[in-house]
């Protein structure tokens, strides 16, 4: 998110990880610049009035070096004329302040379905299925109460049924730059998912590496 006022940054990013995704946030077209060729994004909400410049200019950059994550324009410049020259710079998105929370979160999960790597509508490991679009998890059949985070988690396994995730991995993509990577938080999470999906455990510790889930022997 690049967002130059504090304040009002502080408040989506809370917003968007109560929501259950991780945000990483840039304050300026430099920094986010930066940030974008270390990391890897599904979706950038992107202000206009940044401190060193529009944020329209870095999305011409981006695109005209084949930069292609999506990006939501998020500004107080709502008029038509503003939206045709974002989609013009190669915005994919554009919503203007003031606006709804929720609305924001449905429309960054939108850009975030179009990324390179399309999520299945369903997947499913033994009697266990997380339905992608819904936000829900059956076991057996059984509605089973997850928190964002727990949903993050199983998914990233699930999308990997078989393979050994590390628990870097799963801070990469559950989590943001915010997290302690050397702390417990992963095994925290895995701990809970254990004792909510309930037996036969269908995730296997890896000693020293980190997580895979199967089906039971």
């Amino acid at each position: 998110m690049v967002e130059d006022d504090d304040e009002l940054g502080l408040a989506l990013a809370e917003g968007l990880r109560a929501a259950g995704l991780a945000v990483d946030r840039a304050g300026s077209r430099a920094e986010a610049d930066e940030k974008v060729w270390v990391n890897r994004y599904d979706c950038v909400i992107a202000d206009r009035g940044l401190p060193d410049g529009d944020g329209l200019e870095l999305i011409r950059i981006w695109r005209k070096s084949g930069y292609a994550v999506p990006v939501l324009v998020l500004t107080a410049l709502g008029a038509v004329e503003d939206r045709v020259e974002g989609f013009a710079h190669g915005a994919d998105d554009y919503l203007g302040k003031p606006f709804a929370l929720a609305e924001l979160v449905a429309r960054v999960r939108a850009l975030g379905r179009r990324e390179q790597h399309p999520r299945l509508p369903e997947l499913a490991v033994a009697d266990l299925t997380l339905d992608v679009p819904s936000h829900r998890v059956r076991r057996s059949g059984v509605l089973l109460a997850l928190t964002a985070k727990e949903f993050a988690v199983l998914e990233a396994l699930m999308l990997r049924a078989g393979e050994a995730v590390t628990r870097t991995e799963l801070l990469e993509r559950c989590w943001d730059e915010m997290s302690e990577p050397a702390s417990n938080v992963v095994d925290v999470v895995i701990r809970h998912l254990r004792r909510k999906l309930g037996p036969p455990d269908l995730i296997e510790s890896l000693r020293g590496v980190g997580y895979r889930i199967n089906g039971p022997a």
